[in-house]
């Protein structure tokens, strides 16, 4: 034979011998790193999850604060006005009544909101279709709004009891209403707040999410902070408006103590239709 044609022959083989191992080393790798991403993956998701929680219950707990305090004498008013039967004049001093008190359970329960809300959303996120991302956002407010009403329905008691007068500190408020109602009067009127918060909360942020997504794909970039802003009170305003006479019925149910005026949601609508006419449903 040839001595170049062995020799040929010889460097093939060993090229060949070459490339083989060396595909087969890539393919190890290739492996190697398919099962060390999964092991990471399955390392991350925790850490994900409570790095998450963490950063949505210091988010939710700072802008709960902010606007509690920003927003809190138009809240005043509107309480009054709600509460306000017939004719009624509103009383437009001490707008910042039980402000502190509002305050000191507006950042749990704001916290809590957001640490439900966020990591449920993402979850439901990954689970649902792309198509059906609204109802994981509507499912995920609702989840946050139950979660944070344990602590919000008491803190929502106390501060329209105080916006209407009746105490004038949140820790008399909580030592008279135990007092008087025993430990469930913190928690008057919790069948209408979860009737008007759950979907206010639901709604809301769905129609919030939804914005966002719609607008991003329109102008193809992340959105700035004032946009969020905006979006943010557009979806507030519009859910506000439509469960304007749910929030009515929870502020007479809420306010009314041991007078009891009302025996329930039902009663409340019924005796609010017969006495001051549908409008009084309408109080912003």
């Amino acid at each position: 034979m040839d001595p170049h044609t062995v020799s040929s022959n010889i460097s093939t083989s060993q090229k060949i011998s070459t490339d083989g191992f060396r595909y087969k080393k890539c393919d190890a790798q290739k492996e190697e790193n398919r099962l060390l991403g999964s092991v990471r993956i399955g390392d991350e998701n925790p850490f994900d999850f409570f790095r998450v929680f963490y950063e949505s219950v210091i988010a939710g707990a700072t802008a709960g604060f902010v606007v509690e305090a920003a927003l809190y004498p138009f809240d005043t008013i509107k309480t009054r006005l709600q509460a306000t039967r017939g004719g009624g004049k509103i009383i437009l001093r001490g707008l910042y009544s039980g402000l502190g008190g509002n305050l000191a359970g507006v950042l749990p329960a704001s916290a809590i909101f957001l640490g439900v809300y966020e990591p449920a959303k993402q979850k439901l996120l990954k689970a649902f279709p792309e198509n059906l991302s609204a109802f994981a956002h509507l499912t995920a407010g609702a989840l946050g709004g139950a979660a944070s009403s344990l602590v919000r329905v008491p803190t929502e008691v106390v501060k329209q009891r105080m916006q209407t007068g009746q105490f004038s500190s949140a820790p008399a408020a909580v030592r008279l209403i135990v007092a008087k109602e025993g430990f469930k009067g913190l928690y008057a009127g919790y069948g209408s707040f979860l009737l008007r918060d759950l979907p206010f909360d639901a709604i809301q942020f769905c129609i919030y999410e939804q914005l966002r997504i719609g607008y991003k794909r329109a102008a193809r970039r992340d959105l700035n902070d004032p946009e969020n802003a905006i979006l943010g009170a557009f979806a507030g305003a519009i859910t506000g408006a439509v469960t304007t006479p749910l929030d009515v019925i929870k502020t007479r149910l809420m306010i009314q103590g041991s007078a009891k005026q009302y025996k329930g949601i039902l009663d409340c609508v019924r005796t609010i239709m017969k006495e001051e006419g549908s409008q009084a449903l309408l109080k912003v």
